[in-house]
């Protein structure tokens, strides 16, 4: 089926940003919000759904991750649209 791997980029509590990817995008911001997802997210919650990008396959998906990943903040900012008024 069409669009079964999401890639997400949540906002937490401290102000980080954290990207993931999975089949179930509802689910897994829940898990991150109720502190059961990431080891990363456990303890900079709530979290807040900031970004996403359907793909067709895992590997597409895991490829975009890694990208996203790899960007800078302010790259990543600018990606999920949090750059604007900030210095």
């Amino acid at each position: 089926m069409a669009d079964d791997y999401v890639v997400y980029v949540l906002e937490c509590a401290d102000g980080s940003l954290y990207t993931g990817y999975t089949t179930d995008l509802e689910r897994r911001v829940a898990e991150h919000d109720a502190g059961e997802g990431a080891k990363y997210t456990r303890g900079r919650t709530p979290v807040e759904l900031v970004h996403h990008e359907r793909y067709e396959t895992r590997s597409a998906a895991m490829s975009r991750e890694y990208e996203i990943k790899q960007l800078s903040r302010r790259e990543k900012e600018r990606l999920v649209g949090l750059d604007s008024g900030r210095a």
